[in-house]
């Protein structure tokens, strides 16, 4: 795919780990030999600030902004978002100003919510933060915010909530590459990939670069905010995009984004018990730390999924996009549910 055209800056700690789920594995094996072999892939483990996929993202961002000559990285996103700590952490590393835009999503007015977890964490990286409330258009506030840093002086250079377009997709396109050797070199045939999608640039990278690369590898996506058909319409767009710009749109097909939206909840950000039980399912089976808003309903997903025995027989790799950090902003939430 010769990605380096692009120009990426490197800071992730990559090939991120490919492991196998042994304990979970067992948990989820029923009588008579049904149940998935599981995997997981660590992109919690990419380093940056704590790690996480947006970090693949940012590796393509900000060669695209240093090649533009942008001074400050303009960004938005959930009050307890991910995609916002890491960005802010690679503009401190490069030197950079961060304008960071938080939307009141949820509507909690709970302390942890909205002072802990990654907000604390925005503020120790030095970026600069607005909060606005939520069903606020952000696309406006980024637009807004760019132009008052160009007015300052500054030069601007503005990524979209979650880092996902198909600049930032490409960091997914890379992480398919990446994946496909790993399982290779362990002698690994790929049944299915999971993973949750929400603002689509991991889900849709995913499915352009294993397009792209020929890879016959399925790819669930468990929805966090949108209806299925609006979540797979945008990752279908964006998964076309990301291919387009690696020569071959023609080789993503509808087909290939497929998107399970049923355990959304009560909506974004919102966690439920079936969340709680996921992220404690696997914290003591494997030893491995899930985030309430991403990675633990995807998990919640694969976990009914695999009870109802869609994954029977299959070899799933759960790619972890990690977001640990967010448990804190949900403490209150937490304790005495565990």
């Amino acid at each position: 795919m010769h990605l380096a055209r692009f120009n990426p800056v490197r800071f992730a700690h990559l090939p991120t780990p490919f492991e196998p789920l042994p304990g979970l594995t067992e948990h989820l094996a029923r009588p008579g030999g049904g149940g998935p072999a599981l995997w997981i892939k660590r992109d919690d483990c990419t380093g940056l600030a704590g790690g996480g996929n947006k970090t693949r993202k940012l590796e393509f961002l900000l060669g695209d902004a240093l090649a533009n000559d942008a001074d400050t990285l303009v960004t938005q996103g959930a009050t307890q978002s991910n995609h916002v700590r890491q960005t802010a952490a690679a503009a401190a590393r490069f030197g950079m100003r961060c304008e960071i835009i938080l939307e009141a999503r949820t509507g909690s007015n709970a302390q942890d919510y909205n002072r802990s977890g990654n907000v604390l964490l925005d503020e120790l990286l030095g970026a600069n933060i607005r909060t606005v409330p939520g069903g606020t258009d952000m696309n406006v506030e980024l637009a807004r915010t760019a132009a008052e840093v160009a007015d300052a002086g500054g030069r601007p250079y503005v990524i979209p909530g979650g880092g996902s377009n198909s600049i930032g997709a490409l960091g997914y396109a890379e992480c398919a590459l990446e994946l496909v050797a790993q399982a290779n070199e362990a002698g690994l045939e790929i049944d299915r990939i999971v993973t949750a999608t929400g603002s689509a640039g991991t889900h849709a990278g995913l499915v352009a670069g294993l397009a792209v690369m020929g890879a016959d590898i399925p790819v669930l996506g468990i929805g966090v905010r949108a209806p299925k058909e609006a979540q797979e319409a945008n990752v279908f767009k964006l998964a076309r995009e990301t291919a387009a710009l690696l020569g071959h749109e023609d080789r993503v097909a509808r087909e290939m984004v497929v998107a399970d939206c049923d355990f959304v909840g009560a909506g974004y950000g919102l966690i439920d018990q079936a969340v709680i039980d996921a992220l404690k399912t696997i914290a003591r089976t494997d030893g491995i730390l899930l985030d309430p808003v991403y990675t633990g309903k995807a998990m919640k997903g694969l976990i009914a999924l695999s009870n109802r025995g869609d994954f029977d027989g299959e070899t799933v790799v759960f790619l972890h996009t990690g977001g640990a950090q967010g448990l804190f902003g949900y403490q209150s939430e937490l304790e005495g549910k565990l």
